[in-house]
């Protein structure tokens, strides 16, 4: 479904995965104002033709909504088929889309797992290497990758999360240097905590974590990262907190982590060591 403004750039389109809501919208918005049509893509399909509309509607820009479920081990291949299909050449591409769960490794659901690897993992690597291919033919273009400041530390409860957005930054760094010399820059954003439906089933006070600064308001991080992105920069950490935060886990040694796992309450641990048979 494509929704058309009035305004229009000499430059391709940018498609954003995870496009309806958080940091996806807000970066959706802020490529909409500088005149990129876009293609937004998410599972949600009624919230997804919303924003499109709005966007169109607010920044006069053409806007495609794609439902489409990442998650899947095809989507990748059958996304990029289907972009072609409608004659779009993509000269941004921002993989966003994002799940999140806590807990202990061995008792997560497995199709969630496995759901949450092909979405932060598969599908982002395979996206770029299908539209980073085309950019490269071109000479041009821009890829963007959002990771977590928690990609510098392996902390317990988040072992399939934080695992996962480690990849994206070393991927991330990888293809840089690859795409490098043919005028294609690749971007790693990596924030603290952001005020996102991601938590809304965790129980985190979202709007008081906001107001006292606990976690940072999703506009500003994606006016950070499209900043950073068409800069040129190889990693972006917006805000003060969020990069003292990272070099303090960066240098965190690994007997506080064992620390924590042993003395906070919010993963289980053994009621008594087992007897011996």
């Amino acid at each position: 479904m494509t929704y058309t403004g009035s305004r229009t750039t000499n430059g391709g389109w940018a498609l954003v995965t995870g496009a309806c809501s958080g940091i996806g919208l807000e970066l959706s918005r802020n490529l909409a104002r500088r005149g990129y049509p876009l293609i937004m893509v998410s599972n949600r399909e009624t919230e997804l033709i919303a924003a499109a509309e709005q966007l169109a509607s607010e920044h006069g820009v053409s806007t495609q909504a794609i439902a489409f479920d990442l998650a899947r081990p095809d989507a990748s291949r059958s996304l990029y088929e289907e972009v072609r299909r409608r004659a779009l050449d993509v000269d941004v591409l921002v993989s966003n889309a994002g799940m999140f769960f806590f807990g202990e490794a061995v008792e997560a659901d497995p199709d969630r797992a496995e759901g949450m690897l092909h979405l932060h993992v598969v599908t982002p690597s395979l996206l770029a290497r299908w539209f980073g291919g085309d950019m490269r033919a071109r000479r041009h273009g821009h890829v963007l990758f959002v990771s977590s400041i928690c990609a510098w530390r392996d902390f317990p409860g988040i072992a399939w999360y934080g695992s996962s957005k480690r990849y994206l930054r070393s991927f991330s760094a990888s293809l840089r240097e690859e795409l490098a010399p043919w005028g294609v820059s690749v971007t790693c954003l990596a924030p603290g905590a952001v005020a996102t439906d991601l938590y809304d089933k965790t129980g985190v006070p979202v709007q008081k974590a906001v107001k006292y600064k606990v976690m940072a308001d999703p506009a500003r991080i994606a006016k950070a990262g499209v900043d950073g992105m068409l800069r040129g920069k190889a990693v972006v950490i917006p805000g003060l907190s969020a990069k003292i935060m990272t070099a303090a886990m960066a240098t965190m040694p690994q007997g506080l982590i064992h620390l924590l796992r042993t003395r906070a309450p919010f993963l289980p641990m053994p009621d008594k060591e087992p007897s011996d048979r």
